[in-house]
């Protein structure tokens, strides 16, 4: 590549850095979800703002990096939202929605100021604040899409299992989303949801309660390691909550005595390429990115290889490894009968 496109390619990336935070500003202040609703008429800056109760300026400012970002179009004074790019960043039960991706991304770099020093002393940070943990939620809401459009699809048997009434829990369930989710969708199942940092406690219980579920779902605050259930669910869950637990093998090996007889064990996430080569890709862009992030945090990402090792140490048989279309990984295990 020579240096004008090396160039272009870095430049792309720092206006890839106003963009994501154009995104971001616009789920937060409904500003797509506004435009959406205005269908092909569009909004003016001025009506954009009054509508979203912003200040006009402002306003007028993010809808021209909004069109200079390819996310809106304007037409005569009026901005447009495609309707692709409304489903991405707006349709959270879609396996291709982003909104979260976003919102967490950004959300995060705000931490980034202390990343230097993270890399010089190797000490993660303490704490993270409440926003970060509401835009991991939002983050989730994409692994709860791909969960029942790409996982379900490649486990027909347990969909089977959860329509006749399965019971479940969820380890490190953070706000509950999952929990109501499949409770909505298979109403014979009762649930679980095992968490233990006291905010998402709160919001999971706060959850369940709005929703009415409380006679389906009960959430218990604990260390997920400690979990003390033996022989009691036909599935255990994990959603993208391997890498933020200290001890991610004694929390497997704590699951695995909580399932029945040909009970399943399901590790839904998103792993690191598995080869230098994979790096250099969309997917290796981004997962580093958030693998930098975890770290920072004090979470770790690993490899399909790394997962198993740690079912290994578990005392768990080998899982199998599924690739989703999404690209995430489920990786499953299986008691015997």
């Amino acid at each position: 590549m020579h240096a004008d496109d090396r160039f272009d390619d870095l430049a792309a990336g720092l206006g890839s850095f106003y963009r994501a935070w154009t995104i971001s500003i616009g789920l937060e202040l409904g500003l797509f979800a506004r435009l959406r609703a205005a269908g092909e008429a569009g909004l003016a800056a001025e009506a954009l703002a009054a509508s979203a109760g912003c200040a006009p300026a402002p306003v007028a400012a993010w809808c021209r990096a909004a069109h200079a970002g390819d996310l809106v179009d304007c037409r005569d004074g009026r901005f447009v939202l495609d309707g692709e790019i409304a489903t991405i960043l707006l349709d959270e039960r879609r396996p291709e929605y982003l909104g979260g991706q976003f919102t967490y991304a950004t959300t995060a770099s705000l931490d980034w100021g202390r990343m230097a020093e993270f890399i010089r002393t190797g000490i993660p940070l303490d704490e993270r604040s409440a926003r970060y943990s509401r835009a991991v939620e939002q983050l989730t809401r994409q692994d709860i899409a791909v969960f029942f459009e790409e996982a379900l699809a490649s486990l027909p048997e347990l969909v089977v299992a959860l329509v006749r009434g399965a019971r479940v829990v969820d380890v490190h369930c953070g706000g509950g989303r999952w929990l109501v989710a499949v409770a909505r969708r298979f109403p014979e199942t009762r649930l679980v949801g095992v968490e233990f940092e006291p905010n998402s406690v709160a919001r999971a219980m706060r959850l369940v309660q709005e929703a009415g579920l409380e006679d389906r779902i009960r959430i218990e605050a604990r260390e997920v390691e400690t979990l003390a259930h033996v022989g009691e669910f036909d599935v255990a869950y994990f959603q993208h909550a391997l890498h933020e637990l200290r001890r991610p093998e004694v929390a497997l090996a704590a699951a695995w005595r909580a399932l029945v007889r040909d009970g399943w064990l399901l590790v839904l996430g998103w792993c690191l390429p598995e080869h230098p080569e994979e790096y250099p890709t969309l997917h290796g862009q981004l997962i580093s990115g958030v693998d930098l992030d975890e770290l920072l945090g004090g979470g770790q990402m690993r490899t399909v290889t790394e997962h198993a090792a740690l079912f290994r140490a578990a005392g768990l048989p080998e899982p199998t490894a599924i690739a989703l279309p999404s690209g995430a990984t489920l990786l499953v295990a299986r008691r015997g009968p």
